[in-house]
């Protein structure tokens, strides 16, 4: 299944996916979706962690998923699910520069991002990467 979504994932579609759900999709599943984008473009991360992360994206861009996008309140618990599962395979590639280049693109979507909600997200990798 990883494959599948992977084979779907490109920057275009990930960017206007992103542009138009922003606001439905909320803070954390967009600074989740920007921190995964930002470490597949270090050229220091390895294939196999770039392939997890075009799995996870590629869900995220694909519009007939588990719990569909547009549905209120939950639309996107799944893809944030999917998220934080990558985020956390690849959270030791997670730099202080991503985080930081991953807030300021936030910004263009939420002008002035919850800090809260963030940390509760990074919180949460850094918790379940703990555990594994």
């Amino acid at each position: 299944m990883e494959n599948l979504y992977a084979r779907r994932y490109n920057e275009r579609s990930l960017l206007a996916k992103i542009k138009r759900y922003a606001q439905k999709a909320g803070q954390q599943v967009i600074y989740a979706v920007l921190l995964l984008y930002y470490v597949m473009k270090d050229p220091g991360v390895v294939l196999k962690t770039k392939l997890t992360i075009a799995a996870a994206l590629g869900y995220f861009i694909v519009p007939t998923d588990a719990i569909f996008d547009l549905a209120p309140i939950l639309g996107f618990t799944d893809d944030l699910g999917v998220l934080i599962y990558a985020l956390v395979k690849v959270s030791s590639s997670l730099t202080p520069a991503i985080r930081s280049k991953a807030r300021h693109k936030l910004r263009d979507w939420f002008p002035g991002p919850d800090e809260r909600e963030l940390l509760a997200l990074e919180e949460k990798i850094m918790a379940s990467g703990s555990r594994e």
